[in-house]
């Protein structure tokens, strides 16, 4: 759980027409952007590393073909089902969740894969994907610190589900290579 942090709000501002008002959930508006900010790294990385294990499980071929092409389906389908939490949370804390690949590139920690002209060998896929699951946790940790400093559980909760998942996902990619 969060570490209770008084936010330093004003009481939100009266609408004028159809204006909404301002965002007061109880964190500042310093803390929100902070957190938005670490959430669209986060959102980076996760896009960046969904994209290359859907890349790897279009052109896996070899001796491991069927278990890696079943095993890359798996993850890459719940990765994209994860985007969206991040993006909506994102968009709660009142900022705009990137959405491009100029975006997400500049944005990630993890790097593209260029597109395969000639097909990787099935050991340098599941060690790429490794390295990228590991890059995931690592960002989700630095936000997940940044949130629980600011008193937001919702982001605590959110990213403790990601490090799981994708600290999971490197112990068992891992464990083939081993």
């Amino acid at each position: 759980m969060a570490k209770q942090k008084t936010a330093k709000t004003s009481s939100p501002k009266a609408p004028a027409g159809n204006a909404s008002p301002a965002i007061d959930i109880g964190i500042s508006g310093s803390d929100r952007k902070k957190i938005a900010e670490g959430l669209s790294r986060f959102l980076s990385d996760s896009f960046t590393l969904y994209l290359k294990t859907h890349n790897f499980h279009w052109n896996i071929t070899g001796p491991m073909f069927n278990s890696l092409h079943v095993m890359f389906e798996a993850q890459y389908t719940e990765q994209w089902n994860a985007l969206d939490e991040t993006a909506e949370r994102i968009r709660a804390l009142g900022y705009n969740a990137p959405g491009s690949y100029a975006e997400f590139i500049r944005l990630s920690s993890i790097p593209e894969e260029p597109g395969l002209t000639e097909t990787l060998d099935w050991r340098e896929m599941v060690r790429q994907l490794t390295v990228g699951n590991e890059a995931v946790a690592r960002t989700a940790r630095k936000v997940l610190k940044i949130a629980d400093d600011a008193g937001d559980d919702p982001t605590v909760d959110l990213m403790t589900q990601r490090l799981q998942t994708h600290e999971k996902y490197a112990w068992m990619l891992r464990s083939l290579l081993e």
